[in-house]
């Protein structure tokens, strides 16, 4: 039986756009972000998810507890959704990132490249879809809310779409937006991405 996934970027932090946080401690919603994940709800409430699950970063799960409100789910933590390891780049400036050759060549070979002492976005691909399998597999036929990371949920669509991780500039994962799949046994596609539910 297939299986929906809504994919949702978790909401907007004081950091987006000035930090890679990746799995930095203490990254919370701002004002502006605990609206946006309040807006979030109703909208996928429509969908009648069977269970919410999200990455253990304290942004998403801000993000998936005012999901679950409501949608009278409670959220799972789930590695699976965890961010990119970003090693020794975690929580650097992107102003200070932009003159580092590594990180240049980070952004344009993502299929092959790795941060420093960090994980590859090929590894974060693998397991974050073998946990899409692993969902699959407890909800057949069901509706899954997944609250992730722009960069994770970019590689669960782009495996999805057959495309090479270097396609990951080519769309965009805004914060507190919405992507769609539909799972089934030895295939899926996608539905939608980037819905922008917030005003």
């Amino acid at each position: 039986m297939a299986m929906t996934v809504l994919l949702v970027r978790h909401a907007a932090h004081p950091l987006v756009g000035r930090v890679l946080c990746g799995r930095m401690p203490g990254v919370r919603l701002d004002e502006g972000g605990r609206r946006s994940a309040a807006q979030l709800g109703p909208r996928l409430r429509r969908e009648a998810p069977v269970a919410l699950h999200a990455s253990p970063q304290d942004r998403c799960l801000e993000t998936a507890a005012a999901i679950g409100q409501a949608c009278g789910l409670d959220p799972r933590p789930d590695d699976a959704l965890d961010e990119i390891d970003f090693g020794a780049w975690t929580g650097a400036a992107f102003e200070r990132l932009a003159d580092d050759p590594a990180w240049a060549g980070w952004n344009a070979r993502r299929a092959e490249s790795c941060p420093p002492g960090g994980e590859s976005m090929r590894q974060a691909q693998l397991r974050a879809v073998a946990g899409l399998q692993h969902l699959r597999a407890r909800h057949p036929g069901g509706v899954v809310v997944a609250v992730s990371h722009a960069d994770v949920i970019k590689a669960m669509l782009m495996w999805c779409l057959g495309l090479t991780l270097d396609a990951h500039q080519a769309f965009d994962i805004d914060p507190a937006s919405v992507s769609a799949l539909r799972l089934w046994d030895g295939g899926g596609k996608v539905l939608w991405m980037n819905e922008k539910v917030a005003g």
